[in-house]
């Protein structure tokens, strides 16, 4: 129950009941959660209409290899239905202590990355803005070219955040065919635009072959710590989740996933796959280990159903989506 309803307010308003809708039908929004118009003025804080909007950038303008992430956010939605009120590992009831709404997709060009750029943060500042807006964001990407405007809106709001990027690859790198904005290279331009802690930020679950054998040296000067695969099997789950909080502290956090950061057994569906990643439950463990920290924004990206089957990527990226709801749902904005 919500802090309203205590009061004597209204509960926040949540998904369709399974035991009244079968989960096959309602509507196609995130865990059949109300669209932000449907919840009107009902959260904890008077000037915003929920606490949390789940917002599609369909945009995969940026990949470098196979495309499709365009429609993540779709494919996402749609592997959601199955999510239920209460999460047990983190004992929270993440659609009921706050209010979580779907703000659907942003209509972003496919055609001009820069256009693009500035329409995603445009858009995610209008989301997060006014009456109609809301205190929070999880991003459904798209490639992970929108992590950079997403954290130029982040750090506006916040300063420079720690960012906890997991992923198989660094993407700190310079260019891809002189083109400095692509989906390998946001955490540079952000480091570059002082939209990041240097001292806080880490990388989890990167591996794979390099460009240079001077790339992790590189992404250290940028700001980021790095979390191999293998230092899961060094570390054990608890060694991984020591070392994250150590590295944020109690910094204002920006999480991005990556959905490659598991391994393609896991998430076939994706845009540039690697051998030896993680298994859900490691990424799931690592995503809880975050509990009490103070979490200012989230992304997933990189779903590209076109190369999924059985919805095994979309059904990852949906439980990824509710564990970060949860830890929403658990601290202050």
């Amino acid at each position: 129950m919500s802090d309203d309803a205590l009061d004597g307010g209204r509960p926040p308003i949540g998904p369709i009941d399974a035991t009244k809708v079968p989960r096959y039908a309602g509507p196609p929004t995130f865990a059949r959660l109300p669209r932000i118009d449907e919840v009107g003025d009902v959260s904890r804080h008077p000037s915003q209409a929920a606490d949390v909007a789940v917002l599609g950038v369909p945009f995969d303008s940026g990949v470098s290899y196979r495309p499709g992430a365009r429609f993540g956010p779709g494919h996402i939605r749609a592997s959601s239905r199955l999510l239920r009120p209460y999460n047990p590992a983190q004992r929270v009831w993440p659609f009921a202590t706050q209010q979580v709404a779907d703000a659907g997709d942003l209509g972003i060009t496919p055609f001009d990355l820069d256009e693009a750029i500035a329409a995603i943060q445009t858009g995610a500042e209008e989301v997060l803005g006014g009456l109609s807006g809301a205190g929070r964001l999880l991003v459904l990407g798209g490639d992970h070219t929108i992590a950079l405007p997403l954290l130029r809106t982040m750090a506006r709001r916040h300063g420079p955040v720690a960012v906890v990027h997991f992923d198989a690859h660094l993407d700190t790198w310079d260019t891809y065919f002189g083109a400095p904005y692509t989906h390998g290279t946001p955490f540079r331009r952000a480091s570059e635009e002082g939209l990041i802690d240097l001292e806080g930020s880490i990388h989890l679950g990167i591996r794979g072959p390099l460009y240079d054998a001077t790339d992790l040296d590189e992404t250290a000067r940028l700001g980021f710590a790095t979390v191999a695969c293998t230092d899961y099997d060094r570390l054990g789950l608890d060694g991984v989740v020591a070392s994250m909080r150590e590295r944020i502290g109690d910094r204002p956090v920006y999480v991005s996933v990556d959905i490659d950061v598991l391994d393609p057994a896991a998430a076939p569906g994706t845009g540039t796959p690697e051998a030896g990643g993680l298994t859900s439950r490691e990424l799931l463990g690592t995503l809880r280990g975050l509990a009490g920290s103070r979490i200012v924004g989230a992304d997933i990206v990189e779903v590209a159903p076109a190369y999924d089957h059985a919805e095994v990527t979309g059904i990852a990226a949906a439980h990824v989506a509710y564990e970060l709801l949860s830890l929403y749902s658990a601290t202050p904005a």
